[in-house]
């Protein structure tokens, strides 16, 4: 059954249409070319970006005073037809360029057919809060992309949703969690189950209880939060009897928690890889895992240190360009990501992949001879030492590495021992290693996202 065939049987069983919504009818539009493109050879692929890309630098150059300098200094014609090695001259954009000069980016016009325009901000995970400018235009792709997500991973829409993210206000109410739903997109095409909602702000241990009480089959969190979760279960806190799948965003997923969620009953993870800046960049596969890059909507390039493109398996930046944003060109972007590069997907779809996205460069830690490589963090193993609620790595300096752990109690001399032996593994060198105690949470960024490791040297 096809994916728009789906669509069509649900809404016909619920008695929905979407003949007297623009915004259903559209994104029925969507997901009907998005059928058909995501098994496109990415030769096709290629040529349907780098063609749609020409109408986005046309326009950047006209209504862009930023771009049209950058297009002009790089001796680049956006009349011409774009190729690859055209594309690849294009000098990156830098965040502090898009913080900094977001005014001269933003285009002076937008197409009238693209909508009204609204801004959306960044977290600002170190300071560097960006804001870009949306058309409605976008908001329908990302509308169309969070569908595909769903389908891809044949929800059940009469289930009950549970979400617990940052700045996310409360929704326990029965009444208004059936009224209200899911949400944009599914809510635009079907009836669905109810939606309940809680802040991050929440107690874990509050968590659990609400969850055990409302038992839902699908939770949205962050994977930090699901971790947190993870441990009030392990230690005999009711697992919801419904929970069939958490949906990860916002962080960096660590292996790790697939193999907890299995482990208390088979419980699965579907990740997604997002940013504020342009909005869904990659899908887990329900056949593989991999994540399939939405190429539809963005160019992802993951470039070496050299600035070529990597092979699979290799690990490299994470440069975005966004083929449909015209109110603030998003012409490769390096949004300080790392990922690695992922094979064809048995899947058969055509759509490239990541194998792994790893975080920032700031997560990596940097060994004294210079060297950089990501630590096998994650503090699942340090609670075999105490009975610790939270762990953060922060590297000051390439001979010191701060330990902060929320904890009843601060640690005896053989605990810490046994902890430091832990954590050198973790990090891949013998460090020295300092312990500073806390019993209130770690800060997290304003969109609720939380590192367990940074390197403060640059």
């Amino acid at each position: 059954m096809t994916l728009l065939h789906d669509i069509r049987e649900r809404m016909a069983a619920t008695g929905r249409s979407a003949s007297t919504d623009p915004v259903a009818a559209n994104l029925l539009t969507l997901l009907t070319q998005f059928e058909d493109s995501q098994w496109w050879s990415p030769q096709e692929m290629r040529q349907k970006q780098l063609a749609q890309f020409a109408l986005l630098a046309a326009h950047a150059y006209k209504h862009s005073p930023f771009f049209r300098s950058r297009f002009d200094e790089a001796g680049l014609d956006p009349s011409q037809a774009w190729t690859d090695h055209s594309f690849s001259s294009i000098p990156l954009l830098t965040r502090a360029e898009l913080m900094q000069q977001a005014d001269d980016i933003y285009c002076r016009a937008v197409p009238r057919q693209h909508g009204t325009v609204h801004k959306v901000q960044t977290s600002g995970s170190t300071g560097q809060t960006v804001t870009v400018a949306k058309t409605e235009f976008n908001q329908l792709l990302w509308l169309a992309l969070a569908m595909r997500e769903h389908l891809w991973h044949e929800r059940d829409f009469s289930a009950t949703l549970a979400v617990i993210k940052a700045m996310t206000p409360t929704l326990d109410d029965p009444a208004e969690a059936a009224r209200i739903g899911w949400g944009h997109p599914a809510t635009l095409l079907l009836q669905t189950g109810p939606s309940y909602a809680q802040p991050l702000a929440m107690d874990v241990a509050q968590q659990a209880a609400w969850l055990a009480r409302i038992d839902p089959k699908y939770l949205l969190t962050y994977p930090s939060n699901l971790g947190a979760l993870l441990d009030r279960y392990e230690h005999g806190d009711t697992v919801p009897p419904s929970l069939r799948q958490v949906r990860t965003v916002g962080e960096t997923l660590h292996e790790g928690l697939r193999g907890r969620c299995r482990e208390l009953g088979g419980i699965e993870i579907v990740d997604m890889y997002s940013s504020q800046e342009v909005g869904l960049i990659a899908l887990q596969c329900p056949v593989s895992g991999l994540y399939h890059i939405q190429s539809e909507s963005l160019i992802v390039e993951v470039l070496d240190d050299d600035g070529r493109q990597c092979r699979p398996g290799e690990t490299g930046r994470v440069v975005l360009t966004d083929l449909h944003n015209f109110a603030t060109p998003v012409i490769r972007y390096e949004i300080r990501d790392y990922a690695e590069v992922g094979p064809s997907c048995p899947c058969g779809r055509g759509l490239p992949t990541l194998a792994r996205i790893l975080g920032r460069r700031r997560n990596m830690v940097v060994f004294p001879d210079g060297r950089r490589h990501w630590p096998l963090i994650g503090a699942h193993r340090y609670r075999e030492v105490a009975d610790i609620r939270q762990y953060q790595a922060i590297q000051h300096s390439l001979e010191d590495i701060e330990i902060r752990l929320v904890v009843d109690a601060p640690l005896s001399q053989q605990q810490e021992a046994r902890l430091t032996e832990l954590a050198r593994q973790a990090l891949g060198h013998p460090f020295p290693l300092r312990f500073s105690y806390s019993k209130d949470e770690l800060p997290r960024t304003k969109g609720g996202k939380f590192e367990e490791f940074i390197s403060l040297v640059k």
